[in-house]
Parts: C-alpha cells; sequence; structure tokens
C-alpha cells in the first residue's frame, strides 16, 4: 500500500469517527472506547469488560512504539546497505522472513466483538492489513457488522477459524504477521507454539493470561502440564508467573532457532501480560538455556536462591556450555535452609533474564507524556504510573521479598518501607520496589544481610526468640548473631520517584467489573472443537 492510499485510507477513518462521535456519543445502544465503537445490542458485547480497558490502552501503546521504533530501524538499515555496511536487506530477508515494506500485518487471534483489531485499525499507524480471527459464526457475524460501522473494512478482515490454524497457515516467510495478539480465557499455552511460527522476524507477540491460581502455585501440576514449570507459591508468586510464562514462550521459540526479547511484562488486576519480540538465530537461541534457573525457596522463612542449569565457557573461538555446579547457598549440609533449619522446595525453572526492556519503557512513558491532555484516554494516570515503577524496577534481579514477611517471621513490629530502603542502600546495596507488589523489596544484597535488618528491627523492638514457643523458623533466626552493622539513617534514594510525584502506580479499588467476564462454550481442545458453536455463557 503506498502512502497516498494510506493517507486516504486514514482520512476516510477520520471522517467516519468524527461522524460517529458527533452524532451518537450520548447514545445508550452504544459502547464508545479509544476510536471505536461497539453496538450493544450485539450478543459479543456481553463479553466487553470494562476492566480490560488498560490492557488494551496499554497494547495501542505499545503497538505505537513498536511501528516507530521498527520504522526507525528499517530507515538505518537502508542507510547501511547504500554504504554498503551490511549484507543487502532482499538477500537477507528471504534467509530470515524479514518485511521489507514499513507497513505491518496484525493477527487479532481470539477477536470476539472485534474491538481490538477496529482500534488497531483506528489508532496504530502504518498498518496494512488485520486479521480478526474467531471461531464462533455468530462473533464473527456481529464482528463484520462492528467493523462496517467503523469504516474499518479496508484494512480489518474477518475471519472465522481456530486461531492456531489461522497461525500456522501464516508460518511461511511471506505470510507471518508483524504482530500477534493473543487475549484468551484463561491459558495461552495451547497458542504459544504456533504463534512463534507465524510472528515475522524482529516482530512482536503480545500475550494475555488469566490463569493465574495455575501460574502462582495453587497447582503445581497444572502450571507444569501448560507451562512445563513447576509453580511456586510465594509473596513474589506474580512475578514468578511472568517469567514462567516467558520461560515457556521461549522455549517454544527455541524449538524453531528463534529467542525472545521482552519488551514489557505485567502482572495487572486478574491476568498477566507480556509483549516480546521473537528474532531469528540459531546461534544465538543456544543462549536461552543460560536465562533459566531453578528456585529454591524455603518452607520457613520463605528465603529464595536461583540455580542457573547451564554455564558457558568461553575459551578463545571454543564456546562450550556445561551444567552448572550444584552450589545452592540456601541449603545447609542436611539440605535444610541455613538461615531457620526448615525445609526447601524447587520449583521452575523460570526465565531469570531481565523481564522489561528499560529503554523501550522509557520511549513507551516519553509518548505517554507527549500526548495532549484531549488525547489521554480513561487509563492514562495508570499508565503513566504503572511503567514509572517499571521503569524504577531492578532489571538484573529476579523476584522479591515482601518486608512486612519479613518481620512477621521474627514476630516484630513492621518498620516503614523508606527504613528497610535506607538500611540497605547505607550498606552498598541497591534495591526497589515491583509493579507487581507495593510491598515488594527487590535487591541485590544477600538473605543474610536481610534477616540482619529483621534482627535489628526486633532487637530495638525488645522483641527476643522467648517470644516463640517452639522451634520454628522465627526463632532460630532470632537466636543467630546479628553480622552487619545496620543504620535506617534516612538514605536520599531511598524514596521512589514515582511515589514523590504522586504517581498512580496501584490500582487501590478493584471496584465493579473487576475480573474475567463469562466464558464462551465450546473450545479447540473440546470434544465438539470441530463444529462451529452458537456463542453462549457459563459463568465461571
Amino acid at each position: 500500500m503506498d502512502m497516498e492510499v494510506r493517507q486516504e485510507n486514514q482520512l476516510a477513518i477520520e471522517q467516519i469517527t468524527t461522524s460517529i462521535n458527533d452524532n451518537d456519543t450520548n447514545n445508550s445502544n452504544f459502547i464508545i472506547e479509544g476510536s471505536a465503537k461497539l453496538d450493544s445490542s450485539s450478543p459479543t458485547v456481553a463479553f466487553y469488560n470494562p476492566a480490560q480497558q488498560f490492557n488494551r490502552d496499554l497494547t495501542i501503546l505499545v503497538l505505537q512504539q513498536f511501528v516507530e521504533d521498527r520504522k526507525k530501524e528499517l530507515e538505518e538499515k537502508k542507510c547501511n546497505e547504500q554504504n554498503g555496511d551490511v549484507e543487502p536487506q532482499a538477500k537477507r530477508s528471504r534467509k530470515l522472513g524479514v518485511r521489507d515494506d514499513s507497513e505491518i500485518r496484525i493477527l487479532d487471534a481470539l477477536s470476539a466483538s472485534g474491538l481490538r483489531a477496529i482500534r488497531f485499525a483506528k489508532e496504530v499507524p502504518y498498518v496494512a492489513k488485520i486479521i480478526a480471527n474467531d471461531f464462533s459464526e455468530q462473533a464473527v457475524s456481529s464482528m463484520n457488522k462492528n467493523i462496517e460501522m467503523n469504516g474499518v473494512q479496508n484494512l480489518v478482515e474477518s475471519r472465522c477459524g481456530d486461531a492456531v490454524d489461522a497461525m500456522m497457515s501464516n508460518r511461511s516467510f511471506d505470510k507471518r504477521f508483524h504482530a500477534i495478539d493473543i487475549d484468551p480465557y484463561g491459558s495461552a499455552s495451547i497458542f504459544l507454539n504456533s504463534a512463534v511460527q507465524a510472528v515475522t522476524d524482529k516482530g512482536i507477540l503480545m500475550v494475555t493470561c488469566t490463569d493465574m491460581a495455575v501460574l502462582c502455585g495453587n497447582t503445581p501440576e497444572s502450571c507444569y502440564n501448560k507451562y512445563g514449570s513447576v509453580g511456586l507459591r510465594h509473596k513474589s508468586c506474580h512475578e514468578f508467573a511472568i517469567r514462567v510464562l516467558l520461560r515457556a514462550i521461549d522455549t517454544h521459540a527455541n524449538c524453531y532457532g528463534r529467542y525472545i526479547e521482552p519488551l514489557l511484562s505485567l502482572s495487572i488486576d486478574y491476568y498477566l501480560r507480556v509483549f516480546v519480540r521473537l528474532h531469528t538465530s540459531a546461534f544465538i537461541a543456544k543462549d536461552s538455556v543460560m536465562k533459566v534457573s531453578h528456585v529454591f525457596a524455603c518452607t520457613g522463612c520463605h528465603s529464595l536462591y536461583l540455580q542457573p542449569l547451564v554455564k558457558k565457557i568461553k575459551n578463545g573461538n571454543s564456546i562450550k556450555y556445561t551444567p552448572k555446579t550444584f552450589d545452592v547457598s540456601l541449603l545447609n549440609k542436611d539440605g535444610k535452609c541455613v538461615h531457620c533449619k526448615q525445609s526447601v522446595h524447587m520449583a521452575g525453572p523460570i526465565y531469570s533474564a531481565p523481564i522489561h526492556n528499560q529503554h523501550f519503557v522509557n520511549r513507551l512513558l516519553q509518548r505517554l507524556k507527549a500526548l495532549p491532555e484531549e488525547k489521554r484516554s480513561e487509563t492514562f494516570l495508570r499508565t503513566v504510573g504503572v511503567l514509572s515503577v517499571i521503569a524504577e524496577e531492578l532489571p538484573d534481579i529476579p523476584l522479591y521479598y515482601e518486608y512486612d514477611q519479613l518481620m512477621h517471621v521474627v514476630k516484630s513490629a513492621v518498620p516503614k518501607a523508606v527504613d528497610f530502603r535506607s538500611a540497605l542502600m547505607n550498606a552498598g546495596y541497591r534495591c526497589s520496589i515491583s509493579h507487581c507488589n507495593p510491598k515488594a523489596i527487590k535487591t541485590d544484597a544477600p538473605t543474610s544481610f536481610l534477616w540482619d535488618i529483621a534482627r535489628t528491627v526486633a532487637k530495638n523492638n525488645n522483641v527476643t526468640s522467648d517470644r516463640f514457643t517452639e522451634e520454628c523458623a522465627g526463632k532460630i533466626i532470632l537466636e543467630q548473631e546479628i553480622k552487619h552493622e545496620i543504620t535506617f539513617r534516612l538514605h536520599p534514594e531511598a524514596l521512589e520517584k514515582s511515589k514523590m510525584d504522586s504517581l498512580l502506580r496501584f490500582q487501590q479499588s478493584k471496584g465493579k467489573n473487576m475480573g474475567p467476564k463469562a466464558k464462551t462454550k465450546g473450545s479447540v481442545s473440546s470434544i465438539r472443537a470441530g463444529f462451529q458453536l452458537p456463542l453462549q455463557s457459563e459463568k465461571k
């Protein structure tokens, strides 16, 4: 599609959008979100969840930034080719499935009402084609009405069928999508293998999972069956869940000589949402095994330790991968926790590399803050707050502790969060919060230092081991000597900038309509999967 045609299409969309907003803004028969409008009498609107607007708004923002970054990358490559610095793009494209043009093809794999696809067409630039897929004929019929009502027939094409088939039929290099959005009810695990094959090189895969009970360790056997990892019940379970999902996506990608680059990974409300770029290089994909670790967690004091699976040895031009020596410092000679002598569980493996691209997150924030006030969505303040917290997270520190849980173990009063962070920073360690949990402490300090902080606080509050009547974790920890000097003097960097700026960092009230909607009957894994079923609902 050339520039002139694209400009005409965009102008037509803007005119239709203006007409819709002018004529129907106060009409109760319609739902308006962003630039899209849905018929509220449609059966598919029963699955419209206002709580997911944050998810959709964030997806639009990420896609806009992805398109801009991709356009700049293509321009730089073209410039380098003209200077003879790199291999010609056309030759490399045949090898890796790279699309030369700046326009993108998007697949909305589980589209339902078509809301996401319509918003993509209206709000994301340089879109050549969007496939809106759903396996319900009734959903597709409603989707077609919404597409026509929004005037995006030239960009959005509906498809009735299985999402896996939609991706597998487009896995050849010339058909791959630049962006695939997978937003299912429950687990996305059955879609991951086909998704990593259908995204073009350096394309983006966007995945939602709502099966948090599984990912957060309530049913470790189900987590293993779906994602290939054993879940863990721990205060950091939400970040653990993100890392389980990323590891599953990367593992599927590795089968095809590909690997992921996490751009943004979130645990918000009742679901996970991850945005990853897919890269093609069998050589670099070998390093994926170095980004995976098992997690050891004490059942008594909840101390954590990550054990990498493999290490990489370089000797000149020779590279060798070898299993990592088992050196879990959390365990004593009896296989118990060194801090409290309680049993230790092993979980995972998880993705232990950074789960965000900090440069990408900062560009998202810059894009958001540059928006004029009239173009800011209802979720603007929350989006700025969440991204600001993510920008403050320590990228190289997997998982976290809750500082009040540490104090609960020793049955002591809980200090202020800023005092706890000051104690860490005054000793030369780094620390941050996490977007997953407002009470989180991510730090590079050894766990022994954290327990020395807890012992010092307990001592200052006259809490001794005599408070405990049995041999438990807290009693054993308090009986040990304090080996580090702990200073609670306020550290200038202990106050988070996002808090000082009074940003909306965490959702305080869940409110009405929070949570997943009713589930569509019939699925690709049911005995009725070969038939198209009318859209019905069953309560969760």
